[in-house]
């Protein structure tokens, strides 16, 4: 590990090969809701919840899937280009009503200086590994994040809230600051909790520690300036500036707007429950090389579950509830059907063939 005395190279040119694939069920993880059960992030209604456009560079996506129009109103897709991805890409949401003004001036300045480069960096080449980036992680990106949460979540297995924890925010985050770079810093179990399913079951969520949420909301600000240039058009759910509206949209043109045959709809089983651990970590090293944050990842993959007072490992799977646990979730559908269905469409497809994924859910339409 290198000293912070000095400053560490943004990235080096070192680039990895692509690792085997192979195919993992999961089921998709949420921030559960502020009720007795829950505990107030993104649930699945969240998932077209929007982040902070002041947080992002906008990059050149894989043509958006984002048509703001209805087919009738909207312009040709371009050359080569399926239709559903054509169309014009939405404006950005308004922020957190919620944050203050200075937060989100000091959102803007952090990402902006000290991530604007990593993206452009991603930008330029979509081999390059990122060899130093915990060093982002900033007081100022950390008081960020912490605005970023919901106030009203319940607490995990800290007993913390939100109200509680701002009163001392500065000295808190310089000690939570310290412990990320020092490596003492440990990740709290979530916290168990259980919601009932339209099908009558229940599904299994859970409530993140708050130093735990804050943490993580960072690293996720951080490898979205990697990944928002990696990702594909037809990814949807969790990312910047695109909602289950958006997805909607663009299935709405691709069927209207070509002869359909048929459509598949299809939902991964057991999406966030089964995503494999060493596979997670091998399709992170493709742009990562930063060992500490890979080594503060596999931290939360192996906290674990507390229920009823009881510690439960895990093995596979990402944290239930966590605020990374979309992040990675769509790193790793990246790698294990984003990438195979376009180059199935570019190489094997008779006609065209629209995809649209959101999540662990996808519809898929070849002509």
């Amino acid at each position: 590990m290198k000293s912070n005395a000095r400053r560490e190279p943004l990235f080096d040119a070192a680039e990895s090969q692509t690792p085997g694939m192979r195919g993992n069920f999961m089921r998709e993880n949420r921030e559960t809701q502020a009720t007795p059960s829950s505990d107030g992030g993104e649930g699945r209604s969240g998932k077209a919840k929007y982040r902070t456009p002041g947080m992002h560079v906008v990059g050149e996506w894989d043509g958006p899937i984002v048509p703001a129009k209805r087919a009738n109103k909207a312009g040709g897709p371009e050359k080569g280009q399926p239709v559903a991805e054509s169309g014009e890409e939405r404006g950005p949401t308004k922020g957190n009503a919620m944050q203050t003004a200075a937060c989100r001036t000091q959102c803007r300045k952090s990402v902006s200086n000290g991530l604007q480069r990593v993206r452009e960096a991603a930008r330029r080449d979509k081999k390059v590994r990122f060899t130093a980036l915990l060093h982002h992680v900033t007081p100022d990106l950390l008081r960020a994040s912490f605005y970023e949460l919901k106030r009203s979540a319940s607490p995990g297995v800290d007993g913390m809230t939100w109200k509680e924890y701002e009163p001392e925010l500065e000295r808190r985050l310089a000690e939570l600051h310290e412990r990320v770079h020092r490596g003492t810093y440990r990740a709290k179990p979530s916290k168990r909790a259980w919601i009932p399913k339209a099908d009558g079951r229940q599904r299994p969520l859970g409530i993140a520690a708050l130093e735990d949420k804050i943490v993580q909301q960072a690293m996720r600000t951080v490898l979205e300036q990697i990944y928002e240039e990696d990702f594909i058009g037809f990814s949807y759910g969790f990312r910047p500036r695109r909602g289950c509206h958006n997805a909607l949209d663009a299935v709405w043109v691709g069927i209207t707007r070509k002869k359909v045959n048929w459509v598949l709809d299809a939902d991964i089983r057991g999406f966030f429950d089964a995503i494999d651990h060493e596979w997670m970590v091998k399709f992170l090293e493709h742009r990562i090389a930063d060992r500490r944050v890979l080594r503060l990842i596999r931290k939360w993959l192996r906290a674990g579950v507390s229920e009823d007072g009881q510690w439960s490992k895990t093995m596979v799977g990402t944290p239930q509830g966590a605020v990374i646990s979309p992040t990675l979730a769509k790193v790793f559908l990246h790698y294990v059907f984003d990438l195979w269905a376009k180059q199935w469409r570019e190489r094997h497809a008779a006609g065209d063939m629209i995809v649209v994924r959101y999540a662990d859910d996808f519809v898929t339409r070849p002509a």
